[in-house]
């Protein structure tokens, strides 16, 4: 099914759902005139209210709720600051600058508290704004649970985006058990400027992003570069579903997981990343899965390799354990268990042994001091600590000298 909301909608949209006034609950003397929100994606909501009493206006709070997954309700309370009247215009704008932005598309349930000098209080009924990005003109194609937006190329262009959805999805099921619980909505930015220019402070380099609490997606994806869209598409895809999947309150996934899984839903890698881990090998500079469950380095080199060892980690466990066993990994992560516990408990072995047995299957053996499990970093401190001890006696040598010399 194809959407199309065109000028004419976009100002029936803009006058009827962002300027209406919000249902009210009214007592003799105390009500509210209008309530009103004016969008400003992707920076800011303003909100605005006028109420009026036959005696002074006293307290003005106005209440707001994201709408995501989420463990606990979170309410956020705002307190007007305003000259006490009987009649009051106020107004109130969230800077997301301050606080982080929101996807295209989020919802937001708000309501208004208002209390005059004789002790009445009134509230207005909860109402709703849908943050969306109404500087394109979107269109939609709708598939199961999938939502695309797009807004500049053809129809062809959306639909051959969808298959790869679906496509991806029936993977990522097979490869892994995972499935998609609730639908997802996916933006396609004609560029990754376009799609910066949807996001508070981007990255120079984001080419797309997964809000996996609020099911959304967004992606810059010009006509012309479908190839390298559908991968990042894949990509963004598989780390909404697995989120959906492991959400806990108690930890994340360990990042080689989370990037691993994600890279092998795209499909066979480039070949630059298998030869990028030999040559690591070759030099031991491979990364310890350990070490690869932590936020990956900053710098680009080690970052790449940090993802190319991920998709290579993944690779190990699905093509020699088996779908099953990564569905029960992945539902042990749901549990908020930690990450050896989960491995001892699912594989049998926690994640230094995982190190020694992916490195064996690569034909990376362990360096000598590794293998007699001595990390690198005690190593580091036992050659300090010699040091200081060659230098305590020499000291104490050359003053034995000058005082018996």
């Amino acid at each position: 099914m194809i959407k199309r909301f065109g000028l004419l909608a976009l100002a029936i949209f803009l006058a009827l759902s962002l300027l209406s006034p919000v249902p009210v609950q009214a007592q003799s003397g105390l009500a509210v005139v209008n309530s009103s929100v004016q969008l400003g994606f992707p920076s800011h909501l303003g909100f605005q209210l006028s109420v009026e009493s036959d005696v002074n206006i006293t307290d003005i709070r106005l209440y707001y709720r994201v709408k995501r997954l989420s463990f606990a309700q979170v309410t956020s309370e705002v307190s007007i600051e305003f000259e006490p009247d009987t009649r009051v215009s106020a107004d109130w704008v969230w800077n997301m600058r301050k606080t982080a932005g929101l996807p295209p598309g989020a919802v937001v349930d708000f309501w208004w508290a208002v209390k005059d000098d004789s002790g009445r209080e009134i509230r207005t009924k909860p109402a709703q704004i849908k943050f969306d990005d109404l500087r394109y003109d979107w269109r939609s194609i709708v598939e199961g649970k999938v939502t695309i937006y797009w807004y500049n190329g053809d129809e062809d262009f959306a639909r051959e985006l969808m298959a790869t959805a679906q496509q991806a999805l029936i993977r990522l099921a097979a490869d892994t058990g995972a499935k998609l619980e609730t639908p997802v909505s996916i933006y396609i930015y004609a560029s990754s400027r376009d799609l910066q220019g949807s996001m508070i402070f981007p990255r120079e380099w984001s080419g797309g992003v997964a809000f996996t609490r609020y099911g959304t997606i967004a992606i810059g994806i010009a006509p012309g570069d479908l190839g390298w869209g559908k991968r990042a598409m894949t990509h963004e895809l598989a780390h909404l579903v697995i989120h959906q999947m492991t959400l806990n309150p108690y930890n994340e996934l360990p990042n080689w997981l989370d990037e691993g899984l994600a890279m092998y839903a795209e499909g066979e890698p480039e070949p630059e990343l298998a030869a990028l881990i030999k040559m690591a090998a070759a030099s031991n500079r491979l990364i310890s899965v350990r070490s690869l469950s932590s936020p990956f380095s900053a710098l680009a080199g080690e970052a790449t390799l940090a993802y190319a060892q991920s998709y290579s980690l993944v690779e190990y466990l699905i093509q020699n354990y088996g779908q099953g066993k990564m569905l029960e990994l992945l539902s042990s992560f749901q549990k908020g268990s930690e990450y050896d516990e989960v491995l001892e408990r699912v594989y049998s072995f926690d994640m230094d042994a995982f190190n020694t047995l992916w490195r064996d299957s690569i034909g990376a053996p362990l360096p000598p001091e590794e293998e007699k499990g001595m990390p690198p970093a005690v190593i580091g401190v036992i050659i300090v600590l010699a040091a200081a001890a060659i230098i305590v006696i020499i000291v104490i040598v050359r003053r034995w000298l000058r005082r018996w010399g």
